[in-house]
């Protein structure tokens, strides 16, 4: 009798063990399996239509003037120049300033609001999630009230303020206004709130605080998340030139992105299209890149999004 339930049981391992390498092979292959290719048929096409526009930006920057204006348009170049990136050093160096500066401006303030804007929307995610204090339902619906709002909008109270501190002209002028992000707040807070309370719980019973649980506990499980609100945080940051518009008078404490779009304004377009393909491309090629690092990052995020 033992003999024959042993049996059953190894024959019931055995099956289930093939169904799980079946359906392993069929949801998450570590290689390629024949059930990818439906896959690959469908997502193949809609890779290449997404490509287009990425592909056309980098052929475009290496277009010589007659190919930007040939008729009928090529989408690839014939002749790759890098004149158009000669003419925009030469233009550059016509201010006085040095295209270094701008580049050099637009990496400090993205880097310090990156790293403010992270420390807090984790913090104030954290507090919504886990601490329990007055006005903490209001100050949320605010948050989520708060992202319904464009830039237009809060240009004039935003000017207000900035002008109000006394930091315009200086680098504060280009990180504070850009600081806040509910949308990174709500998308922490819904991270936060799939980690188990019995960590906090096991931590506080070996003595740890709130800071530690929030240092240790909370921050190494919202990494995905942390990582989806560097990315938009940077395209908010290295695109920006509202800062440099409103508050900043002296040309050396401007943005890149500012300067590269002051380049053909009140100029002949057909003189500056060059200049302008590439300056389109030093601005795209940052936000790919980083992408691309923490695209793993990213689709964690998306697919951690739906779990309740």
């Amino acid at each position: 009798m033992p003999r024959k339930v042993d049996q059953a049981i190894r024959k019931g391992l055995r099956k289930n063990r093939k169904k799980a390498s079946y359906f392993g092979a069929m949801i998450d292959p570590k290689g390629f399996h024949r059930s990818q290719i439906k896959f690959y048929v469908i997502l193949l096409p809609i890779l290449i239509i997404m490509m287009l526009p990425i592909i056309y930006i980098i052929s475009t920057a290496f277009k010589p003037i007659n190919e930007l204006y040939a008729y009928p348009p090529k989408f690839f170049t014939r002749q790759p120049t890098l004149q158009n990136f000669i003419s925009l050093n030469e233009a550059t160096s016509q201010t006085g300033i040095a295209l270094g500066r701008y580049i050099f401006n637009s990496i400090l303030v993205t880097v310090i609001v990156i790293i403010l804007s992270l420390l807090m929307s984790a913090l104030a995610a954290f507090a919504f999630s886990y601490l329990e204090f007055r006005g903490k339902k209001f100050l949320f619906a605010a948050n989520q009230f708060a992202i319904m709002f464009i830039a237009v909008a809060v240009a004039v109270p935003r000017f207000m303020v900035i002008s109000g501190l006394g930091i315009t002209n200086t680098y504060l002028a280009h990180i504070i206004p850009l600081l806040a992000m509910p949308v990174g707040v709500f998308l922490l807070k819904q991270f936060i709130d799939q980690i188990p309370r019995e960590l906090n719980e096991a931590a506080i019973i070996d003595g740890a605080n709130k800071w530690q649980i929030f240092t240790r506990i909370t921050l190494p499980n919202i990494k995905p998340a942390l990582s989806t609100i560097a990315i938009l945080t940077f395209q908010q940051v290295w695109n920006n030139t509202e800062t440099s518009n409103l508050y900043i008078v002296d040309e050396p404490i401007k943005t890149l992105p500012y300067y590269l779009g002051s380049l053909t304004f009140g100029t002949s377009s057909i003189a500056t299209q060059g200049i302008s393909a590439a300056a389109s491309l030093i601005v795209f090629l940052p936000n790919l890149i980083l992408f691309i690092i923490l695209q793993k990052q990213v689709m964690n995020t998306m697919a951690h999004s739906g779990i309740k």
